[in-house]
């Protein structure tokens, strides 16, 4: 894994139904862009050193965004459905 300041920590939940958490990295702590990493987590608003998991992925800015688009498109597609009650 590796990243640069201004990607974005992504960590799926293990459970079903379970929260992703975004985080901003804000620093990198080795120059091959590996972990550690301090993150500025979206969800609680605290900064921390991170060593991510298996179930955490990188994404650059314009990654997350395109992905955010995407989802966005899909919910709307599904209000404006026959028979949906939005």
């Amino acid at each position: 894994m590796q990243a640069k300041p201004g990607d974005w920590l992504i960590i799926e939940g293990r459970t079903v139904g379970g929260a992703v958490r975004r985080g901003l990295i804000e620093e990198v702590h080795s120059a091959d862009g590996s972990p550690p990493y301090m993150v500025h987590w979206t969800d609680d608003g605290h900064r921390a050193l991170t060593f991510p998991g298996p179930d955490a992925y990188i994404l650059s800015d314009a990654e997350l965004r395109a992905e955010e688009e995407v989802a966005a498109a899909r919910f709307s597609s599904m209000q404006h459905e026959p028979g949906h009650p939005g």
